[in-house]
């Protein structure tokens, strides 16, 4: 986070989803990939997302929930703070778009990742029921 701030030349918001997340609430002691998404995108920043790459040894992508399932009302306002580099301020993807992601692909790592956000009080159990 540090590094990719250094790089940004106007204020722009960074959404970490996927791994990232669950290292940073300690869920997870690593992950093999950081998932990230850009707003606005800044191709300073994205210039130095290979660099990143190359430098620390770990594969980043520009991905979010939104492939997964349709983008959910106030995700953005529901995106938890995480720290301010330079002009980026990071922010983890809303953690209800992100488990409702993680159920949809139904993968057992997913999975576990929903336990732990649960566990972490990150996003609680919501059942809705309609009668016909």
């Amino acid at each position: 986070m540090e590094r990719l701030g250094t790089s940004a030349r106007t204020e722009s918001r960074v959404y970490l989803t996927g791994g990232a997340t669950a290292v940073l609430h300690e869920w997870r002691p690593q992950t093999v990939d950081i998932d990230l998404s850009l707003e606005p995108e800044q191709d300073a920043v994205l210039r130095a997302i290979p660099r990143l790459k190359e430098a620390l040894h770990v594969n980043v992508e520009l991905a979010t929930p939104a492939p997964f399932i349709p983008e959910l009302p106030g995700w953005r306002d529901r995106s938890a703070f995480e720290a301010t580099h330079g002009r980026l301020h990071f922010y983890h993807y809303d953690f209800y778009a992100q488990a409702l992601s993680k159920i949809h692909r139904s993968l057992p790592k997913d999975l576990e990742d929903v336990s732990a956000m649960l566990d972490r009080s990150l996003t609680e159990r919501v059942f809705a029921c309609s009668h016909a």
